[in-house]
């Protein structure tokens, strides 16, 4: 056996931070940028200032935003906390808050566990809370963990019941809190990192400190120039815009807000010209642990994921029709900004918001949402956008604005509206008090939560299920795509005739996620259906297409693709490269050059991943991979071991640990450890096909029969955990299971000659047995009576 690489190769790695989201997208692109002229200089920012001249209504309403007050310099005006000598201890740190001529202190642990003295340079954010930020060596801005609630004037912290060591990623001056990588570019304008890996070092510029007028309309040089021409010079068709925000669809009104407001992993400095948001970040799935099986927020996702869930995105909403995007502001406080639209009286809707199916009727009254008025329950997003609490003081609307189902907790495990005011109260009191409401007519269809919980759950009949969902074009690409990747864990034909489909599909993430998600065996086919990716208009597809290309033989990629991997690739590397101050970025470089055949450059990488993020699993995991391949077992072993001291419950370190352990001849101890695996990954597989050849191997026959029949049992037609049964079953002398078996294998895989082999074999042995039978049974005939007997 050889050690296996536990953790797979990826196009990128979600993380999980400020600055990180979900988008929904098309890969049609809207109101591209007109091509500049030869010799016309690139548009460049001006600064917030220059636009009030012309924009003083628009100017005015942004003053004294959100979006305004993103970030400040510290002073008397925008400091908002206590800094009067005020103390705050948190898991046995005191830190505390002072001013000393006109500059703002904080005394608190530091980088090496010491206290230490740190000046505050920045306000960061306005309400509900305030952050500060503190400057550190090599250009860093690091986010202190105790904020200012704004509204209960306290000082708190935002990890209540952690106690975070100085050596750890969370640790306020390491890099789960710098601003220069987690925060800048959504409080900045024309934020550019300018990180330099060589030295861990930031360069990192803006042009407006806060969120200002470019941030979203882009460099306005060129519109500044058209302002600046006498009117009968201008041309209203061309502005000098280089970010449209009139006359361009629904999605792409909301795409704009999502390069902020979404969970992503960016794909290098926001480029305003782009036209898919594809081309600058990586959104997050409805990946377990950010959203709840239905598509519920649950991390902190920025609104965005939800949104794209919603009927009325569906419908042609986007973020301006109740939300001022200057004032970032509702247009209409409480239910007013709803019934605009959902009332009897028939409103005009926005031309492109398309109505069929809007019931005329009065919610705004007890008689539809059952509660008084005035009291929580009576507001339309108490139950149809309920909040969840994030940063510990800060409530978070859902937007996917969903009918309240308590029956879909049942088979999802996802909360509900009803339980959520109502917890004192069963899920079974909440949907019948839903029904006796409404009636049985009531909206209460099936849902995509039910497929998505079950694919997560390893439930019988998923993969179906998730095949159709990933399939079915009516709903939300979010859901598709989080179907399509959801069922890599349901490998097979069907499976792969899905992804194969998938790889083909108009939108990009679809084909983004297909291409990280498809198992194919063959190199050739690899590179016959994922090779067209790499030409792709979309970036993020292209990168997937690199990633899962790499280690493809050159004899196979050149006659067509070569050059074509080759570009993608740089495009690929200089992506993570802007990221390598994460962990994941690092991991990413490791894998492509592991892939590659060049073992150096992804140790190197693996080990810059280490050194930002020492309790990085994944990193280490594939390191110990790395090294083992290498014949480097000790180090291997003591790399596996370090990720299960930090995490006992890894069962991917420990089935790696387990197979590694084989490999040095200590059979026994492997044992254990991939009992553990097995044990700690009830949904997978893998494990217990290692685990059951194991016991075979060591004669252990009954407990190896258990183990793959247990496996066998998730996936049926597992064609490697079939062959490894039935022989098994042949070796211990059982030809009858071992034939059925055969024939199974058979008709997961027709004419496959291993399993041909195998059926003549099991067929051979069960005529030996047949033969033998009958031979005791003639011989004993010819016995005497009572022969046998004393």
């Amino acid at each position: 056996m050889k050690l296996r690489v536990t953790v797979a190769a990826v196009a990128l790695i979600i993380g999980a931070g400020i600055a990180v989201g979900v988008a929904l997208l098309s890969c049609r692109s809207e109101a591209p940028r007109e091509p500049s002229r030869a010799g016309d200089p690139a548009p460049a920012f001006v600064g917030t200032a220059t636009c009030k001249e012309c924009h003083a209504g628009a100017y005015e309403a942004w003053r004294g935003s959100d979006h305004d007050l993103a970030m400040m310099v510290a002073t008397a005006e925008s400091v908002l906390g206590d800094f009067a000598d005020a103390t705050f201890t948190h898991q046995g740190v005191t830190s505390r808050f002072y001013r000393r001529e006109g500059r703002y202190f904080v005394a608190t642990e530091g980088t090496d566990g010491r206290p230490g003295e740190f000046e505050i340079a920045y306000t960061f954010g306005v309400r509900p809370l305030q952050q500060y930020l503190v400057p550190f060596p090599g250009g860093r801005l690091q986010a202190l963990p105790v904020a200012w609630d704004t509204a209960r004037r306290r000082w708190f912290h935002l990890y209540p019941d952690q106690k975070i060591p100085p050596a750890d990623w969370l640790h306020w001056t390491r890099n789960g809190q710098n601003w220069n990588g987690m925060c800048a570019e959504c409080h900045s304008t024309n934020l550019r990192k300018n990180y330099d890996p060589e030295s861990a070092t930031y360069a990192t510029t803006w042009s407006d400190l806060n969120v200002g007028c470019e941030a979203c309309h882009g460099p306005a040089s060129s519109h500044l120039a058209w302002a600046k021409k006498p009117p009968e010079e201008r041309q209203a068709a061309d502005r000098g815009l280089v970010v449209a925000t009139r006359g361009i669809s629904a999605r792409r009104t909301v795409e704009l807000c999502a390069a902020c407001h979404s969970r992503r992993a960016e794909l290098g400095d926001y480029d305003h010209a782009a036209a898919n948001l594809l081309d600058q970040m990586l959104p997050s799935l409805l990946d377990e642990g950010l959203y709840e099986a239905d598509g519920q927020q649950k991390d902190e996702v920025y609104t965005y994921g939800s949104f794209v869930q919603s009927r009325m995105y569906a419908r042609g909403l986007h973020c301006g029709d109740c939300h001022d995007p200057h004032a970032a502001k509702l247009r209409a406080p409480g239910n007013t900004g709803c019934v605009r639209c959902h009332n009897p009286a028939g409103a005009a809707l926005r031309e492109g918001i398309d109505g069929a199916g809007l019931l005329r009727k009065e919610y705004d009254s007890p008689s539809h949402h059952f509660h008084r008025a005035g009291e929580r329950g009576s507001a339309c997003v108490d139950c149809h956008a309920p909040p969840r609490t994030y940063m510990i003081v800060d409530p978070r609307h859902d937007h996917s604005f969903r009918i309240p189902r308590p029956d879909l907790t049942a088979t999802t495990g996802s909360p509900n509206a009803c339980n959520g005011c109502h917890a004192n109260r069963s899920t079974a009191w909440a949907s019948a008090s839903v029904e006796r409401w409404y009636g049985p007519n009531r909206r209460h269809e099936a849902h995509y939560g039910g497929t998505l919980a079950a694919g997560r759950a390893g439930r019988e009949g998923a993969g179906e299920a998730l095949r159709a969902l990933g399939e079915d074009g009516s709903e939300p690409v979010l859901v598709r795509a989080t179907a399509l990747d959801l069922l890599a864990g349901y490998p097979g034909e069907a499976t792969t005739a899905a992804m194969r489909a998938a790889l083909r599909d108009s939108d990009p993430r679809i084909r983004q996620t297909a291409a990280g998600a498809i198992q194919l065996g063959e190199a050739s086919e690899r590179v016959a259906e994922i090779g067209p990716l790499l030409s792709d208009p979309i970036r993020a597809v292209r990168l997937a297409a690199v990633s899962a290309l790499a280690g493809a033989p050159d004899e196979l990629l050149a006659p067509v693709h070569g050059v074509r991997f080759a570009r993608a690739r740089l495009e690929y590397e200089a992506t993570m490269r802007h990221s390598l101050d994460f962990a994941s970025s690092g991991l990413n470089l490791g894998n492509l050059y592991s892939r590659l055949g060049q073992p150096v450059e992804a140790e190197r990488y693996y080990r810059t991943a280490l050194t930002i993020d020492d309790l990085f699993y994944p990193a280490k995991a594939n390191l110990a991979v790395l090294l083992s391949g290498q014949g480097r077992n000790d180090e291997a072993e003591r790399l596996l071991r370090e990720i299960l001291t930090a995490y006992a419950d890894n069962a991917e370190a420990a089935a790696s640990l387990g197979l590694l352990l084989v490999e040095m001849g200590r059979p026994a101890e492997a044992v254990d450890w991939l009992r553990r695996a097995v044990d700690g990954s009830p949904r997978t597989t893998r494990a217990s096909y290692n685990l059951g050849l194991l016991l075979a191997r060591l004669g252990r026959v009954d407990e190896a029969r258990a183990t793959l029949s247990r496996a066998l049992a998730l996936e049926p037609r597992n064609w490697e955990l079939l062959f490894a049964l039935a022989d098994l079953e042949l070796r211990s002398g059982r030809p009858r299971e071992a034939l059925a078996l055969a024939d199974r294998m058979l008709a997961a895989r027709p004419g496959d000659p291993s399993a041909g082999q195998l059926r003549v074999a099991a067929e051979g042995m069960l005529a030996e047995v047949r033969a033998k039978a009958k031979e005791s049974l003639r011989l004993d005939s010819t016995k005497p009576p009572g022969s046998g007997r004393r």
